[in-house]
Parts: structure tokens; C-alpha cells; sequence
């Protein structure tokens, strides 16, 4: 049981790691206009010598940044119980601490992967059909990468509170 959930405590802390940079970094994407190469993330664009704000509310930037700060909160909160579970923390002993953690990554990896699916659909729809040399770029791929490593912290949290729950249930038969 606590293997399981120390491989789920490292791919959350991992996920969230990558969570943070990938939302707070520039490089979801790169293209080339001009004979110049620029980049842009969820916050800003740059171009060569200087980076700006996105001051236009558009909407896939909007539910994209939404999303990705839905699925920090999830995780965070999901290692926060999760090592609650770990050390076996009596408070809030009302519920099964490895089940709410296992959860909860599950719900920051839905979060993430609408906020990915929601900036893949709408600048490949866009740039696709109107630049020819643009590209995803690091942060965007880290995006991707916190997908699978918050879909496996929730199955090894998973994994975990059914191998607790099944002596208990052995035993009352």
C-alpha cells in the first residue's frame, strides 16, 4: 500500500512541478513571421527582444488558463491529503484520505487534459490553416506530460486504498 502511494506522491509531485512551469512559462507555441521566430504562451507573447502581455480576453486562452489553474489547485490539494493518507494523520478521519487523494488527481488530470484539448483544437484549427512553419513547443509538451503523471498518481492512489480496503472486506465474509 504505501509503495503504491509513494509512487503516486512522486508522479503528483512531478505533475504539479510540470503543471506550474507549463502554465507560467512562453513557449506553448513557436512560429515564424517575417523572417523572425516568435513564441507565445498563456500569458504572454514574445517577440525578438521583447515579450508583451496578451491584453485580448480570447476565449481558448481564458478556459485554457482556467483549466490549467483548476488542475494546480486539484493536484496541490490532492498531495496535501495524500501525504496526510502517507503518514496516517488522524484529522478528518470521517473519510478515506488515499480515496480523496486518489480523486482528486483523477480531477486535475481531467482539468488539464480539457485545458490541452481546448489549445490543441483551437490553434491547430487556426494557425494550421493560416501559418505554415509553426510548431508546439516545451511548455506545451510539459502540459501533456502532467496528463499522464496525474492520471497515474490517481491510479496508484487507487490501487492503494483498494489493497486497504480489501482485508477489511476479507474479513467480514
Amino acid at each position: 500500500m504505501y509503495s503504491f502511494m509513494g509512487g503516486g506522491l512522486f508522479c503528483a509531485g512531478v505533475g504539479n512541478i510540470l503543471l506550474i512551469i507549463s502554465t507560467a512559462t512562453d513557449y506553448w507555441m513557436q512560429y515564424r513571421q517575417s523572417n523572425n521566430y516568435m513564441h507565445q504562451g498563456l500569458w504572454r507573447y514574445c517577440v525578438p527582444g521583447k515579450c508583451m502581455t496578451h491584453t485580448d480576453s480570447i476565449a481558448y486562452w481564458d478556459a485554457t488558463r482556467a483549466f490549467m489553474i483548476l488542475s494546480l489547485l486539484a493536484c496541490f490539494l490532492g498531495i496535501v491529503i495524500g501525504v496526510m493518507a502517507f503518514i496516517r494523520s488522524s484529522s478528518f478521519s470521517g473519510f478515506d484520505k488515499t480515496f480523496a487523494a486518489g480523486i482528486l488527481f483523477f480531477i486535475s488530470c481531467f482539468f488539464v487534459l480539457l485545458a490541452m484539448a481546448v489549445y490543441t483544437g483551437v490553434t491547430v484549427n487556426y494557425y494550421g490553416k493560416r501559418y505554415g512553419n509553426w510548431r508546439f513547443s516545451w511548455s506545451y509538451i510539459m502540459g501533456w506530460v502532467a496528463v499522464v503523471l496525474t492520471f497515474f498518481s490517481g491510479i496508484f492512489y487507487m490501487c492503494a486504498y483498494r489493497m486497504h480496503e480489501c482485508p477489511r472486506n476479507s474479513n467480514s465474509r
